[in-house]
């Protein structure tokens, strides 16, 4: 899959506040770039603690559930799009469906 917005997650392991999640927001880069998914089950299959959450959507936790990351997929392009990345904190000022 193309995954669009790596600058996002870059910019958010560069900030000192969240420069641990910098292996894990790579690991979940590499393994969405080398996939190939056709629907969200595949996803699910792989990342088991992921959340569908209804409009190509899903959530992943990331660095053992510390940060969530929402990513829309768009499976006949093959193209991941980076939604948000951030605390659960701030997860929970959003609306992860319409972002």
């Amino acid at each position: 899959m193309r995954v669009i917005a790596f600058r996002k997650l870059r910019e958010f392991w560069e900030n000192p506040e969240f420069s641990e999640t910098e292996t894990s927001l790579r690991v979940w880069y590499h393994e969405v770039k080398n996939a190939d998914w056709t629907d969200s089950n595949e996803i699910k299959a792989h990342y088991q603690s992921a959340s569908i959450i209804g409009g190509g959507r899903i959530v992943f936790n990331i660095k053992g559930n510390a940060y969530r990351l929402v990513a829309a997929f768009d499976y006949q392009r093959q193209i991941a799009f980076i939604r948000f990345i951030g605390t659960h904190k701030e997860y929970d000022k959003i609306n992860a469906k319409m972002i």
